[in-house]
């Protein structure tokens, strides 16, 4: 039996959707950490957006609550899409053009203005940088079987 989109048999599961499905959880458990006192350093300074939040996610990545629910969020788009392997491809090229996005703005904002809402630092900024090579990468390439498959169905 197969499907229509993809001609994929049920059931199966495809790199794609395994890669879209690692990163949904990975995000996850970020954003879960981002609220445990211990893997976030400076716990009590954590703030709910902006600059002034001076938590880090394991004494590196600056974190604030609105950051923390972003990675939730994204975590639960991830495992949502990583359903269908179009989607979970949308998911990994999509997701990672947002996270080069978000790399420009860290590198062009003054860390210390009202710009950094989120909040990010250096570290974050090449996270983003990695997140986002990674990502498109892995979108592309594991999606090209996909693309394949829906033209010939």
């Amino acid at each position: 039996m197969s499907t229509p989109r993809t001609g994929a048999a049920v059931g199966t599961r495809r790199p794609v959707q395994i890669v879209a499905a690692v990163f949904g959880v990975v995000f996850l458990l970020v954003g879960v950490l981002g609220f445990v006192p211990g893997v976030t350093t400076n716990y009590d300074q954590l703030q709910f957006a902006g600059h002034e939040s001076g938590a880090l996610l394991l004494g590196l990545f600056a974190v604030s609550v609105l950051h923390n629910i972003v990675h939730l969020l994204f975590g639960i788009a991830g495992l949502a899409l990583a359903r269908r392997p179009d989607t979970a491809r949308n998911y990994l090229v999509y997701g990672g053009i947002v996270y080069a996005v978000l790399w420009i703005y860290g590198l062009v904002i003054d860390h210390g203005s009202d710009a950094n809402f989120v909040p990010l630092n250096t570290a974050d900024n090449w996270l983003h940088l990695v997140l986002a090579v990674a990502m498109i990468a892995l979108g592309v390439v594991l999606g090209r079987e996909v693309s394949r498959s829906t033209r010939t169905a």
